[in-house]
């Protein structure tokens, strides 16, 4: 515990020291939260007022009803005045939340006692990166740092052609051009706008990949690798179509097909004949599922008040691959204190048959589906869950100027946070031979750091122990879930 209180105090003191005398020139004290809107004094009588207009400035390529989509104002529209300073921060989380814009500022114009005008500025990101791809391909940095030696094998780089707010209804194009570990092209549109009535959208895209070096079995609950130098041992081509409804702000339902062809090394088959759960070194599926989300977040990638949830269900047809899976998530965070706040958050899947082969008994050790200080370990599972709870202190907010001058990136906020957290998970696996962690309750608990920046980046600077004795400073560079 020594340990553990040097590194944070570290931390915490070179943040506090680096930021405050020599930054001083060029530090603002920024608002509490990203969502918070500024105002004009609203009368204290709880009086009918009317929306004379709702004014949009500061965009360029976004077409206005994009934004007018999430805007809670409408032109002759009346509201009590103690309901206005609400709507305000509800249209500043929701015009946020779309992700096409580094800030939003909303204001009201009072014309009198019961006239207001609502005059939203926006600021938009960058929307065109032809930038260059780097990657590590581990399932976290930790373990490629820590277990893999920061192995360059492991790494995929080339060239990510992103076109963010292609056509300005919040659509996107995405082309990728990639080597290193993983050899691969994918092009990929994404549009959730197509309908006059701005309800639904399309997803779409196509891609082939190929490795020379696979994960072929979990052994002790660590993955092991077979690379082949001179040879593919994968070689894989995918398309998949997704139909998206959108009936409200906060509502979304997922319509997915999917197709897939995977053949692998026969070498692979000799190492684990149940990689497949066949002879065979190809297999050809198609996943048709369905998935319903409710978001009500302030702010999607770094949430302080709200709750979110999604569940889905996913049949997968094929002659060698079968099965139906349920899935779910939620996440929800109050404040408790005036700069303190609690997060919950739970994930679970079934996959049944319960006898499944190896390619599709991955469960817990994914990205998405993690226990905070399991990082190096991977259990795998047919059903499982994770429940996380983390309390979180708001150690410092603040805006840097920015020295290269810019119209729509002049201040670049920074918040950071002190937590604390614990998690609970579970995993049941019918084949646990050469798994310690399955079919038992696991615990992990530990403090941390978070940075928070804007182009939604999060760093998470995180001391965890568990249950087996383990222990260490883990990285990560997004949010939870």
């Amino acid at each position: 515990m020594q340990r553990l209180g040097r590194i944070l105090l570290v931390i915490i003191v070179v943040i506090v020291c680096s930021v405050k005398p020599c930054l001083s020139q060029i530090i603002e004290k920024a608002p509490p939260s990203p969502v918070i809107v500024t105002t004009v004094p609203i009368d204290t009588v709880n009086r009918e007022v009317e929306i004379v207009d709702v004014v949009l400035s500061g965009f360029k390529r976004t077409k206005p009803y994009i934004i007018q989509r999430e805007v809670p104002f409408k032109k002759g529209e009346h509201i009590f005045s103690h309901d206005l300073t609400n709507k305000l921060n509800l249209c500043k989380q929701q015009v946020m939340n779309t992700s096409l814009f580094v800030d939003v500022d909303i204001n009201t114009i009072k014309l009198d006692t019961t006239h207001y005008i609502i005059d939203i500025q926006v600021k938009e990101r960058w929307y065109l990166f032809p930038i260059p791809y780097f990657k590590i391909v581990s399932r976290n940095f930790n373990t490629w740092w820590v277990e893999e030696n920061h192995s360059l094998d492991r790494i995929e780089y080339g060239l990510k052609f992103m076109q963010n707010n292609f056509t300005g209804r919040n659509d996107n194009l995405n082309m990728w051009f990639i080597s290193g570990y993983t050899q691969q092209f994918s092009l990929r549109y994404d549009n959730p706008n197509i309908d006059k009535s701005l309800k639904s959208g399309i997803n779409l895209g196509f891609g082939i990949r190929r490795n020379r070096e696979l994960n072929y079995v979990v052994d002790s609950n660590k993955q092991r690798f077979f690379r082949q130098p001179d040879r593919f041992l994968t070689n894989e081509h995918y398309f998949d179509f997704t139909y998206t409804y959108r009936p409200a702000i906060r509502t979304r339902h997922y319509f997915r097909a999917s197709y897939s062809s995977l053949g692998i090394n026969d070498t692979v088959i000799k190492l684990n004949p149940r990689y497949f759960g066949t002879n065979n070194t190809r297999v050809r599926f198609v996943d048709l599922g369905y998935s319903l989300s409710y978001t009500n977040l302030d702010y999607i990638p770094y949430p302080l008040k709200g709750f979110s949830g999604d569940v889905g269900l996913t049949k997968r047809f094929g002659h060698y691959s079968n099965f139906w899976q349920l899935n779910a998530r939620v996440n929800y965070v109050k404040k408790v204190f005036p700069s303190t706040f609690l997060q919950l958050q739970g994930v679970g899947a079934v996959r049944v048959p319960f006898d499944q082969p190896y390619i599709t008994s991955g469960l817990m050790g994914s990205s998405n589906f993690y226990m905070r200080g399991l990082e190096y370990y991977v259990v795998e599972g047919t059903a499982g869950g994770v429940a996380r709870a983390t309390l979180k202190n708001e150690l410092l907010s603040f805006n840097l100027h920015n020295p290269i001058r810019s119209k729509t990136h002049d201040k670049i906020p920074l918040r950071v946070f002190l937590k604390t957290y614990g998690d609970v998970g579970y995993s049941y696996s019918r084949n646990n031979n050469f798994s310690r962690l399955n079919n038992q309750l696991l615990k992990t608990w530990g403090i941390g750091v978070d940075i928070v920046t804007f182009y939604d980046i999060v760093l998470r600077f995180e001391y965890s122990l568990n249950q087996l004795g383990d222990k260490g400073l883990f990285f990560h560079n997004q949010n939870d879930w």
